[in-house]
């Protein structure tokens, strides 16, 4: 039996490092557009709040635009870890990363993620000078999704249902960028 469960573990688990890892991330990502962005509060207890990812690049970093006077740019000055979670769909596509948060004023940073809708925000535009950088360079994380998309998923979820049996699509595992 535990070899049973030691080969349905190992079809269900994939851990990923290195490129992989910064392409799940990516994928994730984008998938989502938005998470928790949690920071470390110096009182106790955890700040959260939602953010729109403005840009995830290559390296598997994420960008957000932020207000400079915010109570989230003031608990990162005191700790710049922070907690990002995600969810893609009701059913999949979840991740959870750490990293370390920096914020800048960088102008020209500022206009490659400058999006119009973000006046509502930032009522003197681009140019408001309260907008600030939040650059967050993911340290590890954790993800669970599907092997085969949420179609497939869903399916053999009803098939498992009617049927009875276990027909699990999900795969989980770490990351290390």
């Amino acid at each position: 039996m535990d070899s049973i469960n030691q080969n349905q573990e190992e079809q269900n688990r994939a851990d990923l490092g290195g490129r992989e890892a910064i392409d799940k991330i990516r994928s994730l990502v984008e998938k989502a557009g938005t998470c928790f962005f949690c920071t470390k509060v110096a009182m106790g207890g955890s700040g959260a709040r939602p953010m729109s990812v403005q840009k995830i690049d290559e390296e598997g970093t994420l960008w957000f635009l932020s207000s400079a006077d915010s109570h989230k740019n003031h608990e990162l000055v005191l700790a710049p870890e922070v907690t990002l979670y995600f969810q893609g769909s009701a059913h999949s596509d979840f991740l959870v990363l750490t990293g370390d948060a920096t914020v800048s004023t960088d102008k020209a940073k500022i206009e490659e993620l400058w999006e119009p809708v973000l006046k509502t925000w930032f009522t003197e535009g681009i140019d408001d000078p309260r907008i600030s950088v939040i650059k967050v360079v993911p340290t590890e994380g954790y993800y669970w999704d599907t092997k085969h998309g949420n179609a497939v998923a869903g399916i053999k979820m009803l098939i498992g249902a009617a049927l009875g049996k276990t027909m699990d699509d999900s795969i989980e595992g770490t990351l290390e960028p």
